[in-house]
């Protein structure tokens, strides 16, 4: 399906997942804004929360009144859409949910990971909406299921090790990952709050982490992953530690990390350069859908440190979003996304 101009609208428009979906769809060349949906903000409009969207005449709509488009876009808390999917595919021809509801492939891991699932015949349905590992499933989609940002980050690092035979799987594999406050969402609570978040590298899921079931899914093997919180608004920064069975060179890595990315619009390579940015940082991609991934190479410990990082708003949430309904409805799949970022900035 392609056309000139397709209807969007946002379910639960009024957080910063929601805010930075109509910010990209505003700017998109396909797609016109129908309804942007929120309960506490019904009648107000968009730009008196979102102050990018200031000037335009769109208002939000209670989520009761959304009308027929061709893609609904849901950024959801985990577990509306689960309970209102029958609906939101009525409503949308493609339905793009930003939550965890659709990740994951079986109700087995709902149950361990997410106190299970309200409609698991859904699950073979719904493909991952990140395109650098599930392009050739996304045309056509009609449920797309968008990948966590921490999830994002670590795939997008280590995935090309296990594509092109680096590593088989059950290497031990230590991933630590660095976010901001924007993670936490609008209503983030005391957590994201200035004051507390303020200067710290702040462990807060030290075991444990829902995405570690994404990531083990995607690339079939079991990972050790910690989550910080740091004093940054934008951005997942992850370090992975890979201790790999056999020797590995960095001509391998290069060839393993080009042969996968080379051709990819939103993947570049950043791993020991010149200048002060040699390795990814999420400042040097925020605001953008840009994935950096790098790598060093430590042959006295037998170790591969893995870098990535990416805007968690934008290439792990709406951006990612927008990138895999472009290419689900047939569109050109950079439209909208074309952005390369401001330097300098502040906290990203």
């Amino acid at each position: 399906m392609c056309a000139d101009t397709l209807t969007a609208s946002v379910v639960g428009g009024s957080g910063f997942t929601g805010g930075e979906l109509l910010r990209l769809l505003a700017g998109h060349p396909n797609f016109e804004i129908a309804q942007a949906t929120s309960r506490s903000y019904a009648g107000k409009s968009v730009g008196s929360v979102h102050p990018p969207l200031r000037g335009t005449e769109l208002r939000f709509s209670e989520p009761d009144d959304l009308e027929s488009v061709d893609v609904l876009f849901t950024a959801t808390p985990h577990g509306v859409s689960m309970g209102q999917i029958d609906e939101f595919l009525e409503i949308g021809d493609t339905v793009v949910d930003l939550s965890a509801d659709f990740r994951l492939n079986t109700e087995e891991q709902y149950e361990e990971w997410y106190e299970g699932h309200s409609a698991p015949e859904y699950l073979e349905k719904a493909q991952y909406a990140l395109p650098e590992i599930n392009r050739e499933n996304l045309p056509g989609a009609e449920l797309i299921a968008g990948g966590g940002c921490n999830a994002t980050a670590t795939i997008l690092g280590l995935y090309p090790l296990f594509e092109h035979g680096v590593l088989e799987g059950g290497e031990q594999i230590v991933v630590d990952v660095k976010v901001g406050s924007s993670e936490g969402g609008a209503g983030g609570g005391e957590a994201s709050s200035h004051p507390e978040r303020s200067a710290v590298v702040r462990p807060y899921a030290p075991t444990g982490h829902r995405h570690e079931a994404e990531i083990e899914q995607f690339l079939g093997t079991s990972v050790a992953f910690t989550v910080h919180a740091v004093d940054m608004i934008r951005g997942a920064s992850a370090t992975a530690h890979v201790f790999p069975s056999g020797p590995v060179s960095k001509g391998d890595l290069w060839k393993a990390y080009r042969g996968e990315y080379e051709d990819e619009p939103f993947v570049r390579m950043a791993a020991g350069g010149g200048g002060i940015y040699r390795y990814p940082e999420p400042k040097a991609v925020a605001g953008t859908n840009v994935a950096e991934v790098g790598f060093e190479l430590d042959p006295s410990n037998k170790r591969i440190v893995v870098f990535s990082a990416i805007d968690n708003m934008m290439k792990g949430s709406a951006g990612q979003a927008i990138h895999a309904a472009n290419i689900a409805l047939g569109l050109e799949e950079t439209a909208g996304l074309e952005f390369l970022g401001l330097h300098p900035v502040g906290a990203p």
